[in-house]
């Protein structure tokens, strides 16, 4: 523990995290984050159903015959899938889950699981019902239109009595809701940026150039050491959470899922290219003031330099991004294909319908009386609001102080 965090009194992090972090993936012979999860806990039947044929082996040999996959078929039955996604919350726990151990198969994937399973024809059919039962929400739940400049005028001046999430942390926030918000955010920023590559190759000239070099600042710039995933294991393991990739999805609720499978519901339908380009400006532009926020928020609680590193990292950073995505990425595509103006500002829209989602959740959970977790599994036994730790540093067994 360093002096400085010694400086500011914490309260202890949540026994749903330490539950999380139990559950996280086993570290290496070296202690170093294991590199690839283990499978999340179900949470109904559509996500017990992808865990369910995921654990069972590998995918059957196409070779052997276009027959139905019978691990699918076991589990789901097709006519039994596509009800239970009909009957399903597309905003809910269930099928935000399955959505994201499905996509998870594009990125690292899961120890134990067989990497073929990515290409499965059914699983891929059961994946296509529940991006459409999203997609059909989103579309729903936000305006739309086709006036990109208006869509994002709302966020490049920020309201002089805002109140969000990054405010509450800065000015109010107590030390078990930080940790709280890195355990969810890692959700994200262990993969940060890797959704947007996926675009790369279905842009052309200008918007292809510009995105690339914007991706290459997210990537490090050349120096692995200031990969920004890097960096925000740092911040985890400065805090004392667990660094390992999809350590804490167990304990992330829908809300917070959601807005990952956004990003890769766009990113690999080559259809809402478009939609991608919008949500990451949408991201650029809405990062730097947040940034700067959480930096200080890190500070007044007492966090070590590499926990404040990740924010102050982007406050410059996304400044320049935001700018390059508007005119460079946003400009360049619609020059090319205008007749995409719709999809950017569904990805603009539909970014701020998930993180105002995400904030509700958080702040009504935090500001209740008493305050409440806001992971999945709260404390059982405990009382409603957090237990505080002492001045010094956090309570014997806590999360921070293994």
């Amino acid at each position: 523990m360093t002096a400085q965090h010694a400086a500011a009194p914490r309260q202890a992090p949540t026994q749903a995290l330490r539950r999380a972090a139990a559950r996280a993936p086993v570290r290496g012979a070296r202690g170093e984050p294991a590199a690839v999860p283990s499978l999340p806990a179900p949470r109904g039947p559509l996500s017990r159903a992808v865990a369910d044929v995921l654990s069972a082996g590998p995918p059957p040999d196409p070779r052997h015959g276009p027959a139905p996959d019978p691990a699918v078929a076991d589990v789901l039955p097709g006519r039994d899938a596509w009800a239970a996604v009909r009957a399903a919350d597309p905003y809910g726990d269930d099928l935000q889950l399955a959505l994201h151990t499905c996509f998870e198969l594009h990125y690292r994937g899961f120890a134990g699981v067989d990497p073929d399973w990515e290409w499965d024809p059914d699983l891929l059919r059961l994946r296509r019902a529940m991006e459409e039962a999203f997609l059909a929400a989103l579309r729903r739940d936000v305006p739309g239109g086709s006036d990109v400049d208006a869509a994002l005028a709302g966020l490049l001046t920020e309201p002089v009595d805002a109140s969000g999430v990054t405010h509450h942390l800065r000015g109010a926030g107590e030390w078990w809701q930080l940790l709280e918000h890195a355990a969810l955010r890692s959700v994200y920023h262990l993969k940060e940026a890797d959704p947007h590559a996926w675009v790369i190759p279905r842009l052309r000239g200008r918007a292809k150039t510009a995105l690339v070099a914007v991706e290459h600042d997210e990537f490090g710039g050349g120096r692995p050491e200031m990969i920004h995933q890097g960096l925000y294991a740092g911040l985890l393991d400065d805090l004392g959470l667990d660094p390992s990739y999809g350590a804490y999805v167990d304990a992330a609720p829908a809300v917070m899922l959601a807005t990952v499978n956004m990003m890769s519901l766009f990113g690999l339908r080559r259809s809402l290219r478009a939609a991608l380009v919008g949500h990451f400006a949408a991201a650029e532009i809405t990062t730097a003031p947040s940034a700067r926020r959480m930096a200080r928020a890190l500070e007044r609680l007492g966090a070590g330099p590499r926990a404040v590193l990740f924010y102050t990292e982007h406050i410059e950073a996304d400044a320049v991004h935001e700018q390059v995505l508007r005119h460079d990425v946003i400009g360049g595509l619609l020059e090319q294909e205008p007749e995409l103006a719709g999809d950017v500002v569904l990805g603009v829209q539909a970014t701020c319908l998930l993180e105002d989602r995400l904030a509700a959740h958080l702040l009504d959970h935090w500001r209740s009386r008493p305050p409440r977790s806001a992971l999945r599994h709260p404390p059982p036994g405990l009382p409603a609001g957090p237990v505080r730790g002492p001045a010094n540093g956090p309570v014997s067994g806590s999360v921070s102080g293994e």
